[in-house]
């Protein structure tokens, strides 16, 4: 993603995702949930609306609570149908209430959304390449196509390519990993 390297630096609203949190890995479940969440909403549309909508998302879903989201109802969805600091698209929306109720699911069947990710980090003893993550996600969530599955995934470092090998953001990511 060398572009993306090239112009986050600097800029008003990529620069701090890009040093902080693009590629780093995550094991809080909100936090999962988010960037899932963010994914999802930015297919069709650019990086920069949904940073910049961020703070009406984390409004408009309860922080992130998985557990709130997945008990959402129909009040909730015209709620978020009519939200626009968020993006109001009916299957997005469906997408996110169903995927939260995936994630809690995932606590009783794998210990929570990280450790179901580790589980299927290695496919046959080998990284999961991008292919049969997609596939697994399909299978798993909704919302979940080629493109978005990708981008979650080298966000929080499960596939290479968040960043150019001479971004000096490598370095922090390869301490961080080392810590967790």
């Amino acid at each position: 993603m060398s572009g993306y390297c090239d112009i986050a630096p600097g800029h008003p609203v990529h620069a701090s995702y890009h040093a902080t949190e693009y590629g780093f890995p995550q094991r809080e479940e909100a936090v999962l949930f988010e960037r899932l969440l963010l994914e999802i909403n930015q297919a069709g549309l650019s990086w920069e609306t949904i940073l910049r909508k961020r703070a009406g998302f984390r409004a408009a879903y309860d922080g992130f609570d998985v557990d709130a989201v997945a008990d959402y109802g129909e009040a909730d969805r015209a709620r978020l149908l009519g939200d626009a600091a968020i993006i109001r698209n009916r299957l997005k929306v469906d997408a996110a209430i169903h995927n939260a109720q995936v994630i809690r699911s995932l606590r009783d069947s794998h210990g929570g959304f990280a450790d179901w990710l580790d589980a299927h980090a290695r496919d046959y003893g080998t990284p999961r390449d991008k292919a049969s993550w997609v596939k697994l996600f399909k299978r798993t969530f909704r919302f979940t196509g080629g493109e978005i599955t990708g981008e979650f995934l080298m966000s929080l470092g499960y596939l290479p390519g968040a960043h150019r090998a001479d971004c000096p953001v490598m370095q922090d990511i390869a301490r961080v990993k080392r810590n967790v």
